[in-house]
């Protein structure tokens, strides 16, 4: 039906004709109020339309609709100005929607683009008079009612000239429309157009298409599953859907799925799935442009808790709620990618844009490019061109089990599959039963795709889209589309375990340096693909919650392995990984890894070197698979150092003891022919005699070089200044460009209160903490070091942040004074200056203090997660203080706004005991000041 026969056309033409009628004379500046009612009181309409559950498209095209309207009322009025001042019209004229207007998809603040199309060999004063009135008349109105319009004046030899230069232009005409004015003018040019269209290299612009859907598929992380979509330009999203038709009409002149369904390139269900997607993606977007009156298009986390309100997702529990709306877009999503991706194959639309992929590819790889067989038939399919096929529609009712194995067979042969082999699977799902699930032969095929390494993500990624994955193995299927309210991780559960199996993948490929050392580690082990199978399975639990995912994982694995008949040795490998997967991130995280007893503690825990491995190849993955930022050379280099220093512990203790004292004479002998200026030898014997051994395990003659010079500028410090200038820190800033980070590092004198009064003078320089580490002489001169970054990421930038910094440090520890105050007006400053957070969702972890005794390492530990601000650290460390406690060591991490932090503290009187009475009100105490950050 064409837009203009739609009944709210008429409906809105009345109201026009009701509001938007004018005396002769009447000024634009005087029309204006009327025009600004009509849209308030037709936009308050479709509002309603739009919460009471209308159609997407529906509302979308009522609001084309009305602009249609509008213009054309705005087109008449011109038409009479121009005739009343300047008789009659020089030419006929027709004026065009195009883009999104064209299609009639408008949402609350689209941009609107039109085009003011004239005959062609016309010029003059009175024809360009015609122009400039039209233009005025028309454009600045709609400018005044504060609409975004793109314009542009042209005719048909110009419209080609266009469409030729720029594919923008090219798509916007393809997808323009008659508003109002000459209709044979329009018809005239769209049939130029059409014609150029078609002599056009049609290869060459689906060429440039698919390059851009390319681009726009790596931003969006090259997944339908990100925890917060792009709904436009997202995998699965409303470009998708409009890219396939753009390029259908291009190469065989089809401009709707209803076409592609006539010319049997769609069927009828398909079709139906990808308008009803389509539809419900336009209508979530109304509805973000509602909830933000501006045109934005990110469903981030806060958004979604109003768009499912809103969209009246009937769950009463926020979680429900959004996960129900959630699992509607990304089916929705999955729909529009799938659909486009089997029309790409149907119509024959080749990328060569993947050419420019990774030119490292692997032997098998490269053999497979260069076979050219006959066609090879094998387990009632056909391979031919290295494509498969089925014998017959009845080819997986005849032997069920060919539902895994045509999956294995496509590993094999580095093959794809045929659109209708796809079909034919994703409609035999029902297949996969009990029987099937239970089948020793399906298990043996399965267990094979899991056992090629480098070449499991593809094949595991094309049985999870068919929906085979999910239903073979219906506990894994229970993390499809599940939303996790996690602030770390960016994608959705299945998703993020089979980015964790792709990592794992990269690892065998050894594609960098970095990967090529995890598998040479990983390859030490007696089955090291055994990793696969423990990487499918190691977030299954979260299907039962988040919290306690580990050991739920480990009920609903042990079915899965006995099916698999796994070996009982393997078995119980497995399920201890599954167990402890997040253990050595944990470890690495939280506690001080230059003390040895961490190291002991960690091996005591996983018991051999075999499971040290896994797990240390495991948490890479997992981590990898969480977002692509999360990693860094930073946070590698803690695992590493774990790592190794964990498998040492499963050498000889007297060797390893050995090979500490060696260690740390030939750092002495090192610094010795260093010939520090200044420093002499006697100062460093009594360096390397007053720290603990603990220093000198991760802590590089440079670093030793560099504390030596401050603490020398210390004690000369104190034989040249005055008593007050005396207790003054040596300070040292520099900025580490590897690392992404400044370090700050600061030598004085032992005193109560330091690291808090440190972390409160970094925190008013307007710095993140990133991680600290304190280590004393035990001539009481202390050596802190801080690395800290920009609010905004990267080393520190802001040049006045040294001086702040300083200058602060001395007001606490030379003047006394207490940074309390101002550290309460920064918060107060920031805390202001932050939007309402209202019905959002809650905190992805609850805020949470632990304060316990680590008996594996010897330690009291305190232990904090909450959402970060400005000063958090200074008055947890104050606090810490204040009851008596001295901080030991600190490990401060902080991802996406959440703190975790870790505290091992003594008794400031080491004759006093920790008793668990202190502890219990030191933790009460505490957890006031993290909900309060909360």
């Amino acid at each position: 039906m064409l837009i203009q026969e739609n009944p709210l056309y008429r409906r809105l033409r009345k109201h026009a004709q009701k509001r938007l009628v004018f005396d002769p004379g009447v000024s634009r500046h005087k029309q204006l109020p009327a025009y600004k009612r009509y849209i308030q009181l037709e936009n308050e309409m479709l509002r309603r339309y739009h919460r009471k559950g209308d159609s997407g498209l529906g509302v979308c095209r009522a609001r084309a609709v009305m602009l249609d309207v509008l213009i054309e009322n705005l087109f008449l009025a011109a038409l009479d100005l121009y005739t009343t001042q300047h008789g009659p019209l020089p030419c006929k004229m027709a004026i065009l929607a195009t883009g999104g207007y064209g299609r009639a998809e408008l949402n609350p603040h689209s941009d609107i683009d039109i085009m003011f199309l004239y005959p062609e060999r016309l010029s003059g004063a009175k024809y360009e008079k015609f122009q400039e009135v039209l233009a005025e008349e028309i454009l600045y109105p709609l400018w005044d009612l504060g609409m975004k319009v793109g314009h542009a004046s042209r005719n048909a030899k110009e419209v080609i000239e266009e469409a030729k230069k720029e594919i923008q232009s090219k798509n916007a005409i393809m997808e323009s429309r008659l508003i109002c004015g000459s209709a044979p003018l329009y018809e005239k040019m769209y049939k130029r157009f059409s014609e150029f269209c078609r002599k056009d290299n049609a290869a060459v612009y689906i060429k440039q298409r698919l390059a851009d859907e390319k681009d726009r598929h790596a931003k969006a992380g090259n997944t339908v599953y990100l925890q917060e979509p792009d709904i436009k330009n997202g995998v699965g999203g409303l470009r998708d859907y409009q890219n396939i038709l753009w390029m259908a009409y291009i190469k065989y002149g089809y401009r709707s799925f209803k076409e592609l369904e006539k010319a049997k390139l769609l069927r009828a269900d398909e079709c139906v799935a990808m308008e009803a997607a389509y539809d419900f993606l336009l209508r979530t977007r109304t509805e973000l442009h509602l909830l933000n009156r501006r045109p934005t298009d990110k469903l981030d986390l806060e958004q979604q808790t109003h768009v499912a309100k809103n969209l009246k997702y009937p769950q009463r529990d926020i979680f429900g709620r959004v996960e129900a709306f959630m699992q509607d877009y990304y089916s929705a999503a999955r729909t529009i990618y799938q659909t486009s991706e089997l029309l790409k194959e149907r119509l024959s639309l080749e990328s060569q844009a993947q050419s420019g992929q990774s030119a490292r590819i692997s032997f098998r790889e490269a053999f497979r490019a260069h076979q050219h067989l006959p066609m090879k038939r094998v387990d009632g399919f056909r391979l031919y061109d290295r494509i498969i096929s089925a014998d017959s529609k009845q080819v997986f009712a005849e032997d069920p089990v060919r539902m895994i194995r045509v999956f294995r067979l496509l590993q094999q042969f580095g093959a794809r599959l045929d659109p209708d082999l796809k079909y034919l699977i994703s409609r035999s799902i029902p297949l996969i039963n009990h029987k099937l699930i239970n089948s020793p032969s399906a298990a043996k095929s399965f267990l094979a795709i899991l056992r090629s390494p480098g070449e499991v993500f593809p094949i595991l990624r094309i049985m999870h889209d068919l929906g085979v994955l999910g239903r073979y193995l219906p506990e894994f299927g229970e993390l499809t589309c599940m939303v996790q309210h996690e602030y770390y991780h960016r994608y959705t559960a299945d998703e993020h375990v089979l980015r964790t199996i792709r990592h794992l993948d990269n690892i065998f490929l050894k594609r960098t340096p970095e990967e090529a050392k995890y598998e040479n580690e990983l390859r030490k082990n007696d089955d090291p693909l055994l990793l696969y199978l423990i990487l499918l399975l190691h977030d299954i639990g979260k299907s039962e919650g988040i919290q306690g995912h580990a050991d739920s994982g480990v009920k609903l694995a042990r079915p899965i392995l006995q099916r698999f008949n796994i070996a009982a040795e393997q078995r119980e490998q497995i399920l201890f990984i599954i167990r402890s997967h997040l253990e050595m991130a944990r470890f690495w995280q939280r506690f001080d890894l230059d003390d040895p007893q961490t190291a002991r503690s960690f091996a005591e825990l996983v018991e051999d070197p075999q499971k040290l491995r896994f797990l240390y190849v495991h948490t890479y993955c997992d981590a990898r698979g969480t977002a692509p930022t999360l990693w860094n050379s930073y946070k590698d280099s803690m695992h590493r150092c774990l790592f190794l220093r964990t498998l040492e512990q499963f050498g000889d203790g007297e060797l390893l003891e050995q090979k500490r004292v060696e260690q740390k004479n030939m750092l002495y002998n090192d610094i010795l022919e260093r010939a520090i200026e200044g420093v002499s030898e006697e100062e460093i014997e009594a360096h390397f005699r007053l720290l603990p051994e603990r220093y000198f395990i991760n802590t590089t003659p440079n670093e030793v070089e560099l504390h030596l010079r401050m603490v020398n500028g210390l004690l000369s410090q104190i034989q040249s200044a005055e008593s007050m200038a005396a207790l003054a820190p040596i300070i040292d800033w520099s900025d580490d460009i590897d690392l992404g980070m400044t370090v700050v590092n600061v030598v004085t004198w032992d005193r109560a209160g330091l690291f808090y009064k440190l972390a409160g003078a970094l925190s008013l320089a307007g710095v993140n903490i990133v991680s600290t580490k304190a280590i004393s002489r035990t001539d009481h001169i202390t050596i802190d070091t801080f690395h800290v970054m920009d609010p905004d990421g990267g080393v520190v930038t802001n040049s006045r942040a040294r001086e702040v910094f300083e200058a602060r440090l001395r007001e606490a520890l030379i003047e006394g004074k207490d940074l309390m105050t101002p550290i309460s007006e920064l918060e107060a400053k920031s805390a202001k200056a932050k939007k309402s957070k209202s019905d959002m969702l809650p905190a992805p972890f609850p805020p949470s203090v632990d304060v316990y005794h680590e008996l594996s390492l010897k330690r009291t530990i305190i232990e904090v997660q909450a959402n970060d601000r400005i000063g958090l650290l200074f008055r947890m460390a104050r606090l810490i203080t204040q009851k008596g406690f001295d901080i030991s060591f600190a490990r401060v991490a902080t991802e996406r706004g959440v703190a975790m932090d870790t505290f091992y503290i003594e008794n400031v009187n080491s004759k006093e005991s920790t008793t668990t009475s202190n502890l219990l009100d030191l933790r009460q105490d505490l957890d006031a000041i993290v909900r309060e950050a909360s």
